[in-house]
């Protein structure tokens, strides 16, 4: 309850149905959502994972057989990067930061790779036309059993602090810009820094669109609260097995076919 509860959790059960936003969800995905929502138990799931682990709502959320938790961070980051590129410029996607040569970074498990990439790079969003800001994406699983021992609150700043201590030096000290962790609950909640980036967003699109504040915030959690509700139930129903592979995948030989007497063999 104290996830459903959070300041935009609950932004899909509120919004209107209209399918042309991707705000309308069939029948069974709506009471797989409300289940979720309120901690009800989810009918006709397996007892076990494809992976051999007891199947439940933690381990859909967490398993990585299937990449959906990929999925869920790819969505987030591909949203964002859509609705800045209406308010931005020189917006890009996974872009590579400039490899470290003679520079010192302080902590221990700060990001030294050469071919590091961060989630989305953008200029004039937080300072001049060019200023570039850096971001990274973070979808956590608030049940996973990582996550439990502590408040929600220490959960976000835990998760943010992690961000930082990899990024953030090296992204001042070598690109001369700025790092913002976005952090997300897979349950549609958002640290502090996600919130107050994507308030700022929302107030460059009013801005630019003459729409009111209120009504772009809440679009904007709409987005992004529908893409994390979706992703959740495709971890929860989504096919893990390689049975399901596309056939692609599977015909990798060419097929030799003739024709005998009137009939095809293969």
């Amino acid at each position: 309850m104290e996830l459903s509860q959070e300041k935009g959790a609950s932004t899909w059960l509120t919004a209107l149905p209209i399918e042309n936003h991707g705000f309308a969800l069939h029948k069974a995905a709506f009471r797989d959502a409300l289940s979720l929502r309120y901690g009800w138990a989810l009918k006709n799931t397996p007892s076990h994972c494809s992976c051999g682990h007891t199947f439940g709502i933690a381990h859909a959320m967490s398993c990585p057989t299937g990449g959906y938790p990929s999925i869920r961070h790819n969505e987030i980051r591909d949203i964002t990067a859509s609705l800045l590129t209406k308010v931005c410029h020189s917006v890009s996607i996974e872009p590579h930061l400039q490899p470290i040569r003679g520079e010192s970074l302080s902590h221990r498990t700060a990001n030294t790779e050469d071919q590091s990439r961060l989630d989305i790079a953008v200029c004039g969003f937080w300072g001049g036309r060019f200023e570039k800001a850096f971001l990274d994406v973070r979808v956590f699983n608030p049940s996973a059993q990582s996550n439990q021992q502590t408040s929600l609150a220490s959960t976000y700043r835990r998760h943010e602090l992690e961000k930082k201590r990899h990024y953030e030096q090296r992204i001042r000290e070598v690109e001369h810009s700025t790092f913002t962790p976005l952090v997300l609950s897979s349950t549609g909640g958002m640290g502090r820094a996600a919130t107050t980036f994507y308030k700022r967003l929302s107030s460059m699109f009013s801005e630019k669109r003459d729409v009111p504040y209120n009504t772009m915030i809440g679009w904007i959690r709409c987005q992004l609260s529908f893409a994390l509700l979706r992703a959740s139930i495709m971890a929860i129903r989504g096919a893990r097995s390689s049975r399901n592979r596309p056939a692609k995948d599977v015909l990798l030989e060419p097929i030799e076919v003739q024709v005998v007497e009137g009939h095809l063999e293969h």
